[in-house]
């Protein structure tokens, strides 16, 4: 023993000795709070979630042309703002309403104002009626709102289907047949744009429900706001903040009504969605991965599975999701704190849960009167096994089930240490050392967020029509996950307002709305502009206007996230800065900006970004770029949906550059030598998949090569070949 502890230094004898002391579940607990990070940054889902959100705001009803769709991310995406190692997000899951139709309590007074996303001159309102069962309600036509053209405000008056589908108002039975069918296409083509991606495998599926809104809390809640708290969670202002988000209706049936003719059809479920993202987002971290680890055991348990899919489940998330929420409610923040042991928490939580299945009895935590819990349905074997849960085995279950996965997605060196971990010392090793990969791969993780961003913001510009509305919302979208990903969306919402005006000019008053809204009101110098291009009719000036403050965004947009990427990859942050110039005739400007960037980029860069050569973007780019492109798509079509065929990296547009700034200024041949000799090296460094980087360095070669010579371009291929 005595040449054994010999081995080691001072401090690495106590660090064994300290690990020998802690308790297998205290190791656990510490690789709990370690590995599930709290981002500083957007996730791949939160980028997936917002521009879902986008693509599905540009939705609208065939006969209603003020009929909008107002989506929402709500669950997993939405709660958590942890980030666990195993995946915590099974699908992105969005709710989406539409502005015409609006619910009220029961006996409750028609509104007489609306929020903005509600302008339409026509909104019908449904009134929500109780049925036998608490938490399921019905949806009669009771109103319709008419908006004043004086002053906004709305009169309204009963509602009468057959006069109202006379005139073409408004036909509740075509809106819930859109809301049945109509977003059936959408998960197709929002999966096609978005999934059909072999570079990003790990983008999830979505799922789509439509609702109705409510604005108001709904009485079947009433008690909750003012319900006794002993310790105050949440506290007066989250409720508040609650009460005012309203509820939403979702038109699912309760199980035992799904098969009734006329129930089955028009019954709703009282949605409290929005409240719970509220109070998940005010947890503690602590508290969002107990959740998530008590999600991770029931799932991989099979737990909310029925036996032999006879029968119902008997759990499902949201029971797990109504047991943290009671636990927030009902322990003391001391509980969650003092000794901290997440594995003791999620054992106790889970012993818990069993009472409640033997109980049949899980109180909805909004409505008192609900039980979640099927009385019919019971599993004894499912309420033993939780019921018998303790600290140690849960320990262990965490460690074989949860850890070793997690050591599963490193490097096989860190892997392979879990093939022993008979010892706290070992065990300790493994996860200090997959922390560490972890912390080491969080710049990796959030380039991958800002290359899918990059790709598919001007991709849904060149697909939609953009509005003032959907710049808007937009906008709202992106800034809650990062205001940087927001500054490279107005960067493409003012080229997409280039490319209109080039096409309509001033006729299309679509452009004008748009850059109401994308210009700050202060920025009088570029109200000014605009105005004077309107005046004049003068689309050219307002175009290359546009393209300048383009340019000016998506160079700022790459200073502020360049630096994030240090150990990862190197970005130059000029290129656009040098395709304007070089549009502009600045070719000195330009030759300045692009010579750094190669040099950059071949001493510093590893891996190297890309640009993408799509509609907004491409009109930055001169005619041979244009021109090199629009021949690849005509002679392969699919190129137009291969993200690897139509983007150019830093380092060949940077080297396209150069040599078309030298050309036009006359340098030396010795300058072009040089410039074929980072060809050949660029040729071997470029991905072979990656087509239009390979044919722009041709066209280079195509360009050089007669006043270079082709002897010398030989000698050049050679000792680069060397």
């Amino acid at each position: 023993m005595s040449e054994s502890r010999g081995k080691h230094s001072p401090a690495k004898r106590d660090e064994m000795a300290m690990a020998d002391e802690r308790s297998v579940s205290e190791i656990v607990t510490a690789f709990l709070l370690d590995s599930c990070r709290l981002p500083p940054c957007p996730t791949l889902n939160n980028v997936q979630a917002a521009i879902a959100c986008g693509l599905m705001a540009t939705e609208n009803l065939p006969n209603y042309k003020e009929a909008e769709l107002i989506p929402l991310t709500t669950g997993s995406a939405a709660e958590f703002y942890i980030e666990p190692m195993l995946p915590y997000v099974g699908d992105i899951d969005v709710m989406y309403y539409w502005n015409i139709l609006l619910a009220i309590p029961q006996g409750h007074p028609p509104p007489t104002q609306l929020p903005a996303e509600f302008h339409s001159y026509y909104v019908a309102v449904l009134e929500i009626i109780d049925s036998h069962l608490p938490g399921y309600v019905y949806l009669p036509a009771r109103y319709l709102l008419m908006q004043r053209t004086d002053d906004g405000k709305y009169d309204y008056v009963e509602y009468d289907p057959i006069y109202y589908y006379k005139n073409k108002i408004i036909d509740r039975d075509e809106i819930n047949k859109w809301n049945i069918h109509g977003p059936a296409f959408q998960p197709v083509r929002l999966l096609k744009f978005l999934l059909n991606n072999n570079e990003e495998p790990s983008l999830l599926s979505m799922d789509m429900v439509p609702c109705t809104r409510c604005l108001l809390w709904p009485p079947q809640a009433a008690d909750w706001p003012t319900r006794h708290r002993n310790y105050d969670w949440p506290d007066s202002a989250t409720r508040d903040r609650v009460v005012s988000n309203g509820c939403d209706l979702v038109g699912v049936a309760h199980r035992q009504c799904r098969e009734h003719e006329w129930m089955g059809k028009h019954q709703h479920r009282l949605s409290f969605s929005r409240a719970e993202i509220i109070l998940i987002n005010n947890w503690m971290p602590v508290q969002q991965i107990a959740y998530h680890i008590l999600r991770v055991y029931v799932k991989t348990e099979r737990l909310t599975e029925s036996v032999g899919n006879s029968e119902p489940a008997i759990m499902s998330n949201y029971h797990i999701k109504t047991l943290v929420l009671w636990a927030c409610e009902l322990k003391p923040r001391s509980w969650w704190t003092e000794n901290l042991n997440l594995v003791r928490i999620c054992a106790e939580l889970l012993n818990t849960l069993s009472v409640w299945l033997s109980d049949t009895r899980c109180k909805h935590y909004f409505i008192s009167s609900c039980n979640l819990l099927d009385t019919s349905l019971s599993d004894a074997a499912v309420t033993s096994k939780l019921m018998s849960i303790d600290e140690t085995y849960l320990s262990t279950w965490l460690i074989n089930n949860y850890i070793g996965r997690c050591a599963q997605l490193c490097p096989s060196y860190i892997s392979r240490l879990f093939d022993d971990i008979s010892t706290n010392v070992k065990l300790q090793k493994v996860v200090s050392e997959i922390v560490r990969w972890r912390l080491d791969t969080s710049q990796h993780d959030w380039w991958r967020a800002v290359v899918f961003a990059e790709m598919c913001i001007p991709r849904c510009t060149s697909t939609i029509s953009l509005t003032a509305r959907l710049c808007v919302y937009w906008t709202n979208e992106l800034t809650k996950i990062d205001k940087r990903i927001c500054l490279y969306f107005s960067a493409i919402a003012l080229l997409y307002v280039a490319r209109r005006a080039t096409q309509n000019g001033f006729s299309d008053k679509l452009v004008e709305d748009i850059l109401s809204t994308l210009l700050v009101p202060d920025c009088s110098t570029c109200y000014s502009l605009l105005s004077r291009c309107k005046t004049e009719q003068n689309t050219s000036e307002l175009v290359e206007i546009l393209q300048k403050s383009a340019v000016i965004h998506l160079t700022t947009y790459r200073k502020s996230v360049a630096p994030d990427f240090g150990s990862v990859i190197t970005i130059v942050t000029t290129e656009f800065e040098a395709l304007y110039a070089y549009k502009r005739g600045y070719y000195q400007r330009c030759l300045q900006l692009s010579t750094q960037n190669v040099h950059t980029l071949f001493m510093y860069s590893r891996y190297l970004h890309d640009v993408h050569m799509l509609p907004d973007l491409i009109q930055l780019f001169d005619d041979d770029i244009v021109s090199l492109t629009a021949l690849m798509v005509m002679v392969n079509p699919k190129c137009r949906d291969e993200p690897c065929c139509t983007r150019i990296s830093q380092l060949t547009l940077s080297l396209y550059l150069m040599t078309q700034c030298q050309l036009k200024l006359h340098h030396s041949v010795t300058s072009l030598e040089q410039i074929l000799c980072y060809i050949k090296i660029a040729q071997r460094r470029i991905p072979h998949e990656a087509t239009l980087d390979h044919l722009t360095l041709k066209l280079i070669e195509c360009k050089a090569i007669p006043i270079v010579g082709d002897f010398t371009f030989w000698l050049i291929s050679a000792l680069a070949l060397a």
